[in-house]
């Protein structure tokens, strides 16, 4: 028997021992009768199909188990196509019965159309702080839509070799930072730090959202910027900027049209030192490095005491408004607040971090250097990401642009803090005062 088989066996056998006498389980785990017994069956859907082993042999079942009368299948489309076919499947009424949610205002959209049902008062709710909510919920925050899943965490991966034949020790502030990057472009051998700008995503994503948390100081300035307290062209953000500015000097040769995939493989073939990321790339670098890897948080500018980290919401579980079974649905979305479902899910995908306060345990030992960094920071999330990148320009798109701008050396820190301040006047109506 397969192991797969053999885990299933048990939950099998209680499945038909509930047929056999006519009654069944209710899905919250007391003993009820539907009159036939019969299991309910939902469909989860999903842009995450890399996981798809991983949901059928390690989450579900342990799910199935508790409540054999609740099955869940997991239904992944590709990532570029999950969105538009999910609006087409909610549309046409063919949407599976559980929803993976986006962050912020594509998971807002489905619930403003009533595609996703108010889960305000999921039990278990109350375990996620104000921001792991705040990708699923209303912007007053009294609607929440989505339970939070997964975050990911950003930061610098380095090749322990490398540091170890130059004798270098993982920075903690900013003139450290420096001071290893021009040992290693002092040595030759190696490029200090691996990015591209090809794709100019990881500019800002890889750069400048990994960065400037430590400047802006997190969620102060954050919902400064929503609020209109805070402004892009204030001294913080052009620091920022001007750090980011100076890491074209460390990038490999060409890096103008180095693109993500190239940087990747570029840092796991072993010829670069430090790699601006996050917490996502864990599990792929795992198979490919033939190196040991370890991480280091952002580190610190001059005169800051205070260290911050994008733990940025990444994902989220929601139920279909439309679903034949709503309480089946919430049994579920229960059950993914509970520390089990964290633990389960943190050591299933290393790099994708509970939000929940529940206390985890992380096997893998470079996940949980990353997952260390919530005790010894304060977290905050990627600020173009809720409100503020829903006019023209999109300031998502714009720190994209410009920032790759700054390290191509096509503009200088200061202009680009005022052409994003400039892009946001434009709409927001906080930031015109």
């Amino acid at each position: 028997m397969s192991k797969r088989l053999g885990r299933l066996a048990p939950i099998m056998v209680a499945v038909l021992a509930v047929a056999a006498c006519g009654d069944s389980v209710d899905p919250r785990g007391n003993d009820a009768d539907t009159g036939d017994g019969d299991q309910v069956t939902l469909v989860l859907e999903s842009w995450r199909n890399d996981d798809l082993a991983i949901w059928e042999d390690v989450i579900l079942p342990a799910f199935h188990e508790q409540h054999p009368n609740i099955r869940v299948t997991f239904q992944p489309t590709s990532p570029d196509e999950y969105d538009a076919a999910l609006d087409a499947k909610l549309s046409g009424g063919t949407a599976g019965d559980l929803i993976t949610c986006r962050p912020f205002d594509v998971a807002l959209r489905l619930h403003e159309e009533g595609h996703l049902e108010s889960l305000t008062d999921l039990k278990g709710l109350d375990a996620y702080s104000d921001i792991a909510r705040a990708a699923w919920s209303t912007d007053d925050g009294s609607e929440t839509f989505c339970v939070p899943m997964a975050s990911v965490i950003h930061g610098f991966l380095y090749n322990t070799e490398i540091f170890d034949e130059l004798g270098l020790t993982p920075p903690t502030t900013e003139e450290e930072f420096h001071d290893v990057l021009d040992a290693i472009a002092a040595d030759g051998s190696y490029a200090p730090l691996v990015m591209g700008t090809a794709d100019q995503w990881e500019a800002a994503t890889m750069g400048l959202q990994n960065i400037g948390p430590n400047y802006w100081h997190g969620e102060t300035g954050r919902q400064g910027l929503i609020e209109g307290t805070q402004r892009f062209d204030d001294d913080q953000y052009v620091a920022a900027f001007t750090e980011l500015a100076s890491w074209a000097e460390y990038l490999p040769d060409g890096y103008e049209s180095i693109t993500y995939p190239d940087a990747q493989n570029l840092f796991t073939l072993g010829r670069g030192a430090i790699y601006p990321t996050g917490s996502w790339e864990i599990a792929l670098f795992n198979e490919q490095t033939d190196f040991e890897m370890a991480a280091f948080p952002p580190p610190l500018p001059e005169g800051r005491d205070t260290c911050h980290i994008s733990d940025h919401t990444d994902l989220g579980i929601g139920m279909n408004a439309a679903t034949d079974h709503p309480e089946e649905a919430r049994t579920f979305l229960e059950w993914t607040t509970t520390p089990e479902f964290a633990e389960l899910y943190a050591n299933a995908l290393p790099g994708f971090f509970p939000m929940s306060e529940h206390d985890v345990t992380v096997e893998d030992p470079l996940a949980q250097e990353f997952l260390s960094w919530r005790e010894e920071c304060e977290s905050t999330i990627r600020n173009s990401y809720q409100i503020l990148s829903r006019g023209e320009p999109n300031l998502e798109n714009q720190l994209w642009d410009l920032s790759a701008q700054l390290l191509n050396g096509t503009v200088e820190p200061r202009e680009a803090a005022d052409r994003v301040q400039t892009g946001l006047e434009r709409w927001y109506e906080p930031q015109q005062q």
